[in-house]
């Protein structure tokens, strides 16, 4: 499928970034130039046969350790790439683990990674820094709740995710600091919906993604990341303020989906 690259958040992406045909640069492990800023990432696109959809590809100069509820590369480990897909609203695919891997893959990214999809406009994200911590945030808040609904949950493969987060630690995190992070960005995320003005504390099928250096030999692991520690203050401060101003510029989209349905 083909791929280009277009405007990012601060103007037209970097010649020097890669597009479908310049992917073999040497610069970090998956052999991709210009995709280790989380906050500053160039926006591609890739056409397929319901269209063209953007997408954003996050290569970090190291691998980093992250934990995730994505749907492909989830849980615990070492990944050396984050992938947030737009798609279809509806989308349909019952196999959208793959779907992201061939993504992925035709982008040049190598080794194993997270995949997060989503029906909300990716060109919209928005990003933040505090301390060293970054958080970057795609946001579509059309289809919101409060998670502790009376309806019964659904079976089979969830629809695209909506509120994708993911955030990068400049520090090693224990895995139990990852774990917390994860439910700090949460709280931060919720705070942010409330503080926005948004009666909801997200969509069915939000996703985050913390990642975090690798441990040096001889130096432990961070081993908290609650709100009020170091660190996950700084994490929660970074992703309050991406998901605030990610929220504040979906509302719109939400309004008019609404007025149409």
């Amino acid at each position: 499928m083909p791929l280009a690259t277009t405007t990012g958040p601060s103007g037209p992406s970097n010649p020097s970034r890669p597009s479908a045909s310049d992917a073999s640069g040497p610069s970090n492990p998956s052999g991709l130039s210009g995709l280790s800023a989380l906050d500053d990432l160039p926006l591609l696109t890739r056409t397929e046969h319901d269209g063209t959809w953007p997408l954003l590809l996050w290569v970090p100069d190291e691998a980093r350790r992250m934990a995730s509820s994505a749907l492909l590369g989830g849980g615990i480990g070492e990944r050396k790439w984050v992938l947030n897909a737009q798609v279809t609203p509806g989308y349909r695919r019952m196999d959208p683990a793959a779907h992201l891997a061939e993504l992925a893959t035709g982008l040049g990214a190598a080794g194993p990674g997270v995949g997060l999809m989503t029906a909300a406009f990716v060109a919209d994200r928005r990003a933040a820094a505090d301390g060293g911590v970054r958080a970057l945030v795609t946001a579509g808040i059309g289809v919101r709740g409060w998670a502790a609904e009376p309806a019964p949950g659904l079976a089979g493969p969830p629809h695209a995710g909506t509120i994708n987060i993911i955030v990068d630690v400049p520090v090693a995190l224990s895995d139990a600091a990852l774990v917390n992070a994860v439910a700090t960005a949460t709280e931060a995320k919720v705070q942010a919906l409330r503080d926005a003005g948004i009666d909801a504390s997200g969509t069915p099928t939000d996703a985050v993604c913390v990642a975090a250096a690798r441990p040096c030999p001889g130096t432990p692991p961070e081993p908290f990341a609650g709100p009020r520690s170091v660190w996950g203050a700084r994490i929660a401060r970074a992703v309050h303020r991406a998901t605030y101003e990610a929220c504040l510029r979906a509302e719109p989209h939400a309004r008019q989906d609404a007025r149409q349905n």
